[in-house]
């Protein structure tokens, strides 16, 4: 059985100590493939790295929409290009992001909206699929999703909710425009009703499973600092929740993150 974990940040400092270690579990819970995120640029370097180190790791480039450059001195154009730069430079790159919007830390709507368009319009030049991260901005989401649409109706943005958490609702907008939707660890949490439902009306060629490690742990690991072998315990709810065995599960997910990707 393979899995993908198709969202982790080992490059923070909650991996600093033992990273050897931590790719040996994931291994060892047969995730073969990992998709490292970009909260900013300036993380490129890093990234890239552990990229030379682990060959199963590709990567994306981006800025996160509470990033600290976006939260103290606005958006800024020469970011998209620095952006569009990085991305052409490593054949590793397989996606923009993170990006998207967040109105639940930051109300800064303006900065948040142009700095996603930006990235958006940057994917669809380059034939990538995009990152996105939404909390608290579904309804803002799909509309700038629409708007960047409509400019090219011949080439709609490819690309996934990552670490998902609407309701059905939501969830059906996004799979109307055409997205992925990945569940993290939240998904195992007892009292996340809305999501459990979501998760059972996603289709089958378009569900993914991440950790968004270091963060949001499953159970049986909440609370502990998360990594990517902890997948294996999303996959196993994602599973539960569709009445599929767990190695059906595996398949899908990993053949979609193959395809949106274009990874082997």
């Amino acid at each position: 059985m393979k899995l993908v974990d198709t969202h982790v940040h080992i490059n923070f400092k909650d991996f600093h100590s033992d990273l050897d270690v931590v790719r040996d579990r994931w291994l060892s819970n047969g995730v073969t493939r990992l998709v490292h995120s970009c909260v900013s640029p300036d993380e490129f370097l890093q990234i890239q790295a552990i990229a030379d180190r682990f060959p199963e790791v590709s990567f994306a480039v981006g800025l996160h929409p509470l990033d600290t450059n976006l939260n103290t001195v606005g958006w800024n154009p020469e970011i998209g290009d620095r952006i569009k730069s990085l991305a052409i430079s490593d054949r590793r790159i397989v996606a923009i992001g993170e990006t998207g919007l967040d109105f639940f830390k930051s109300d800064r709507k303006t900065d948040q909206i142009a700095a996603f368009k930006s990235q958006l319009r940057t994917a669809r030049s380059l034939n990538l699929p995009v990152i996105i991260h939404s909390r608290e901005a579904s309804i803002f989401t799909r509309e700038v999703l629409q708007e960047i649409n409509a400019e090219a109706p011949d080439q709609p943005i490819r690309g996934v909710m990552h670490c998902w958490a609407g309701n059905p609702e939501e969830t059906q907008w996004f799979v109307d425009l055409g997205m992925y939707i990945s569940f993290s660890g939240v998904v195992t949490f007892k009292n996340a009703h809305d999501l459990h439902e979501s998760a059972k009306i996603v289709p089958s060629d378009r569900i993914l499973v991440e950790t968004d490690c270091p963060f949001l742990a499953p159970v049986p690991q909440r609370g502990k600092r998360n990594e990517p072998a902890y997948v294996l315990h999303v996959a196993e709810s994602v599973a539960k929740l569709r009445n599929v065995e767990l190695v059906t599960l595996a398949a899908q997910t990993t053949s979609n993150a193959f395809m949106l990707f274009a990874i082997a």
